[in-house]
């Protein structure tokens, strides 16, 4: 049985990151929890997550949650002597990925059509806002500007509110997954063939592929599916509903489940009403239904209603804070958050690998680095592979 020590899917393949902020980092840092060597090349400042808070210390928690089990080397690639070290880091590479705007790479000289003619093999990776080449493509975006040109803001939030975004970052980290999972298949192409390749990461197309159930309504319907809060809108009841002291969810998604609900409720009349006796009629009708449910769950607690449906099969949840669901039992059973030391000392915690490979974590084998942390020890490795 191997232990954390020893399980590294990626263990000898070398990853150059010319990355900021999100996306790419996100990428690397995927790389990295699976055993790869991950080469952080930063610009003289830095990689500008690192400026952001909170800071512990003198260091960004943030730049710390995407950069762990990374080595830094800063280098300005305006710099002849310093492109010419990260151009013999390539060289020595099986991967490149980098978030820059498209023809920043080529404008450095470390375009794919470059540096492929020395290293064949290796797989470049570019993470962009819409690609590499079309009408777009020079135009710059972040996450928020994604969200909202793919449509995936127009179905979030509540019907005649204000816009909302996800709370979180999706374009940016699906993006940082789908680079993952394209770099690692196309690793075992390398494998097969000793072929490397290009991979173009538009965060655009990642956003409407991660779209895929409101792209097929839309194409099955000609309708634009509309923002439903945490509703659905093909399954009810499927959403929050407000008990006496505060907001709960419920997921029904099915005729078991809902007769199961309406026992929980004391509602089995509402079994066999024609306007909710299917999940079509059920999800067209929800308005309604909700509420009905809501008359009944206004006069007990959440913590009461959770504990039934809980007892009953029936899914359901409190709405959390991240305070609580990190400390969740589940999160703790599974050992997801980590201590994670830091480059100024401070201990912080992380939250880890969320995969288990044959029972078994990825590790964080290392903290993030300082800025420029590992240039000797990068520097020693290539004098060293000179001389051999």
């Amino acid at each position: 049985m191997l232990n954390k020590d020893e399980y590294q899917t990626l263990e000898g393949v070398r990853v150059i990151e010319i990355c900021n902020v999100a996306a790419g980092p996100f990428c690397g840092m995927l790389l990295a929890d699976m055993g790869a060597e991950v080469i952080k090349i930063e610009p003289l400042k830095g990689d500008m997550l690192r400026q952001w808070p909170p800071i512990t210390e003198g260091f960004s928690e943030n730049f710390s949650s995407l950069n762990r089990n990374k080595k830094s080397i800063a280098l300005n690639l305006k710099d002849d002597d310093d492109r010419c070290i990260a151009e013999e880091l390539i060289a020595s590479a099986d991967v490149l990925i980098e978030n820059n705007r498209p023809g920043v790479m080529s404008r450095l000289g470390l375009s794919y059509d470059a540096v492929s003619t020395t290293n064949p093999a290796l797989v470049y990776c570019s993470l962009s806002a819409f690609g590499q080449e079309g009408p777009r493509a020079n135009e710059g975006g972040f996450d928020v500007t994604l969200q909202a040109m793919s449509g995936i803001m127009s179905v979030t939030g509540e019907v005649e509110r204000e816009p909302a975004k996800c709370g979180v970052p999706v374009a940016d980290f699906s993006s940082g997954l789908y680079a993952a999972f394209a770099v690692t298949s196309m690793l075992r192409q390398v494998q097969n063939t000793g072929q490397g390749g290009y991979i173009d990461v538009p965060m655009l197309g990642v956003c409407l592929a991660i779209s895929a159930l409101q792209t097929s309504e839309y194409f099955g319907t000609g309708k634009d599916p509309l923002p439903l809060g945490s509703a659905h809108p093909r399954n009810a009841p499927y959403q929050g509903f407000r008990a006496r002291d505060k907001h709960f969810v419920v997921a029904a998604g099915n005729n078991n489940l809902w007769e199961k609900l309406c026992d929980v409720v004391g509602l089995t009349d509402l079994v066999h009403d024609p306007r909710f006796e299917s999940n079509t009629k059920r999800a067209v009708n929800q308005a309604e239904l909700k509420q009905i449910l809501e008359a009944e769950f206004m006069k007990e607690d959440a913590a009461l209603w959770l504990q039934r449906f809980e007892d009953a099969g029936v899914p359901c949840s409190s709405i959390n804070k991240f305070s609580e669901a990190l400390t969740d039992a589940q999160v703790e059973y599974a050992g997801w958050v980590s201590d994670l030391t830091m480059p100024n000392g401070q201990t912080t915690r992380t939250f880890g690998s969320p995969l288990s490979i044959n029972g078994i974590n990825p590790p964080i084998r290392f903290g993030p680095p300082a800025l420029d942390e590992h240039r000797e020890s990068i520097l020693a490795g290539l004098r060293k592979t000179q001389t051999i």
